[in-house]
């Protein structure tokens, strides 16, 4: 009779397994380690990027308002063949991409074990308190960003360093460093965390309704199957709304972060109505939609392979950590 002594969770009520994870006390981060929570961010935040950098490199070419060969009113198709015809090859597509390594990973690894943590203590065990889960990822964003973005610089100064002649992550920095000081690696900051901010509160409250809604839909027998299909659809669904959203800070980071590369402007005080008044001027008021089409195609299956990626990683972790739990009663 000594298992009586535990009283059982209301996740045993329902028989979807993964209706269970949802449902069940977040105290522990779905009984998970925090390091272990690291680790799988980490890896789904680098396979994300990695997998969707040309596309990056082609919103990132079409937000700039400089006087590379790139010319302002172009289609995703024309900029790419321009990319590729003007900078060297396919290989332009990748340049900065080591850059995107060095940052994505860390920064990753901070975002989701930061929202892991804060859902734990805002949700209070309520699966479907979509405040808590945009709080979180508030809180998450705002951390991880102080990481990642001294390497999103970089890594956008590379991708338009065609006509600039970086020779690399590091020449980048040292010059980044030695010309404008190390404010210039987070001059885009407060407009990153501006856009990041709504992005994030959006893409995880309709990243958590939209899992939440198709799980509830699935059959218990076939939940297993259909959970990398759960997961890959919920994601790219709530990243395609967050970034079109979000497009027009999206531009004015792009404009803080590649100042003076490529022809780009450069601004005195770098407040966001200054960029969005030179963008505005520059453009009109499309201007600050620029690149909409390549972020959405950027972030729909970027999402959907990085939350893919990520409850993959959970579940490793959780699977090692029943067998470790089964060795040790044994």
């Amino acid at each position: 009779m000594a298992t009586d002594a535990k009283t059982p969770t209301p996740a045993a009520k329902f028989q979807n397994a993964e209706f269970r994870e949802l449902t069940a006390p977040l105290t522990s981060q779905d009984g998970l380690r925090f390091w272990q929570l690291m680790i799988s961010g980490s890896v789904a935040g680098s396979v994300e990027h990695m997998a969707m950098f040309p596309v990056d490199t082609v919103k990132t070419h079409m937000q700039a308002l400089g006087t590379c060969p790139l010319k302002r009113n172009v289609t995703v198709s024309q900029a790419l063949r321009t990319i590729i015809t003007s900078n060297g090859g396919p290989i332009a597509l990748y340049r900065g991409i080591g850059a995107m390594g060095l940052g994505a990973g860390p920064a990753h690894a901070v975002y989701f074990s930061f929202y892991e943590t804060c859902k734990t203590f805002f949700s209070r065990g309520n699966p479907n308190n979509s405040l808590a889960h945009a709080v979180s990822g508030v809180c998450a964003t705002i951390v991880s960003d102080a990481v990642f973005t001294p390497m999103d610089m970089v890594k956008q100064r590379l991708q338009l360093s065609g006509a600039n002649g970086y020779r690399g992550v590091w020449d980048c920095v040292k010059r980044v460093m030695s010309e404008e000081g190390f404010g210039a690696f987070y001059a885009s900051y407060r407009t990153t965390v501006l856009m990041n901010a709504p992005f994030t509160a959006v893409h995880f409250v309709t990243y958590e309704a939209a899992k939440r809604g198709l799980i509830e839909v699935a059959t218990p027998e076939s939940a297993e199957d259909e959970r990398l299909v759960v997961h890959a659809t919920a994601g790219a669904a709530a990243g395609a709304l967050a970034a079109a959203v979000t497009t027009p800070l999206d531009v004015v980071k792009t404009q803080l972060q590649c100042q003076g590369v490529c022809g780009c402007d450069r601004f005195e005080n770098g407040s966001i109505a200054d960029v969005l008044k030179t963008i505005v001027k520059k453009d009109g008021y499309r201007g600050l939609m620029r690149g909409w089409i390549p972020r959405m195609l950027f972030h729909a299956p970027a999402a959907a392979i990085c939350w893919s990626t990520y409850e993959a990683g959970k579940s490793f972790f959780q699977e090692l950590n029943q067998s470790k739990d089964s060795s040790t009663i044994i």
